[in-house]
């Protein structure tokens, strides 16, 4: 296993179409593994193919126990489709690994079921999950879609948080 860098929203890798995965091997074990391995590093609970500058389809996910641990439990999600979104529509605070340092509350529907695959190619359902994992999900394949939280703010906040990375990148150079 290996960390990748993770893209900043500011990067058109991010904006790119992401194709499907369609050979599942050791390779993209591997791939996966290192998205997993990524995904902790930075202490998050999602992370997508093009967030680490592969535009595929690939997403994974470990949402915290309610110890607030991780590692039990990870899931590996290649292909996801959102089927069905259900419910009210409700404000949620989100970050992400692109856009460090920052959250935000944007809105997403409270559940939903996703069709996918498996790392053996297999079809799979999440069927009308809520909570955090049904705002997760959204999240990351909002990636697989060329879409970052940050697309849903207002003109004016994209507008200073914009400000904002090009001061951090400034300084990182």
């Amino acid at each position: 296993m290996s960390l990748r860098d993770v893209v900043i929203y500011t990067s058109e890798i991010l904006r790119k179409p992401n194709a499907e995965v369609t050979v599942f091997d050791d390779e993209l074990k591997n791939l996966t593994d290192d998205m997993l391995e990524t995904m902790y590093k930075h202490e998050g609970i999602g992370l997508a193919g093009p967030q680490i500058a592969v535009n595929k389809k690939i997403v994974v996910i470990d949402i915290p126990d309610e110890n607030g641990e991780q590692g039990k439990n990870p899931l590996v999600i290649i292909n996801p489709k959102i089927t069905k979104l259900e419910g009210e529509i409700v404000d949620s605070q989100e970050g992400c690994l692109s856009v460090p340092g920052y959250q935000d509350t944007v809105q997403r529907y409270e559940r939903c079921t996703v069709e996918y695959q498996n790392l053996k190619g297999e079809h799979c359902v999440f069927d009308n999950v809520d909570g955090l994992f049904a705002i997760c999900l959204q999240h990351e394949i909002d990636h697989l879609e060329g879409k970052v939280f940050v697309d849903k703010l207002s003109r004016l906040k994209r507008e200073r948080l914009h400000k904002k990375y090009e001061k951090y990148l400034k300084e990182l150079n």
